[in-house]
């Protein structure tokens, strides 16, 4: 097949939640999933070419039409805003971007500090609450800032909130919901509608079974 598409994907924790979506579309799961370095996959039964990279790099990739589609979090997208169609949530990777401080200690009345790996986002929250902060870019360890003084409050993803509790801290505030967004270039979209339009159907999750009995006993009332 010469009508290949190329999908970014993160790699790590998400591409292993996001395989069995594209085994369900007819890629063999092993392509993405292969203890390899190689960062150049392909699937030529689904007519599919993936590329690997580091999360915050996939929107670049797809708006700039190095990939048709890609896979990132919504955090990613909020942070970095990019010109690319976001049709599909995915379902996988949720958890949430909140505000967190010390257990028991209440950020100082004036500017507090805020460290965070995303400073486009915990900037915006606060100025939303009327709070003029001074944010602190971090990239990585971000629970360790208030515990020696850096920040009074940190802005960071939580999916259990284990981490926080051990390290002393506690969430304050909700900025946004994340999980992981199918991407896909415009130009892709619309040129190549053939393609792409059945592969998003294809990664569509099923609804939850709760759902689907629902619809099942209103068919039989029917």
């Amino acid at each position: 097949m010469t009508d290949v598409l190329t999908i970014a994907l993160p790699k790590g924790r998400v591409l292993r939640a996001v395989a069995p979506l594209f085994a369900r579309a007819g890629v063999d799961a092993a392509v993405l999933l292969a203890d390899d370095r190689s960062l150049v996959r392909e699937s030529p039964a689904a007519g599919l070419r993936f590329l690997l990279l580091k999360p915050d790099d996939v929107p670049t990739y797809v708006e700039y039409g190095a990939a048709d589609l890609g896979v990132c979090g919504r955090d990613v997208l909020l942070e970095r805003p990019s010109d690319i169609y976001q049709p599909l949530d995915l379902g996988v990777g949720r958890c949430r971007m909140v505000v967190a401080g010390l257990v028991g200690k209440a950020p100082p009345a004036g500017v507090p500090r805020v460290g965070t790996k995303y400073p486009r986002c915990a900037a915006e929250h606060f100025a939303r609450r009327g709070v003029q902060a001074e944010v602190i870019f971090l990239q990585g360890s971000v629970e360790l800032a208030p515990l020696v003084g850096l920040s009074d409050l940190i802005v960071d993803l939580v999916e259990t909130g284990a981490t926080l509790a051990q390290n002393g801290l506690e969430e304050r505030e909700e900025v946004a919901q994340v999980s992981s967004v199918l991407v896909v270039n415009r130009a892709a979209y619309k040129l190549r509608h053939d393609r792409v339009r059945p592969l998003i159907e294809a990664l569509r999750p099923p609804p939850p079974a709760s759902a689907v009995d629902r619809g099942a006993r209103g068919d039989a009332g029917a």
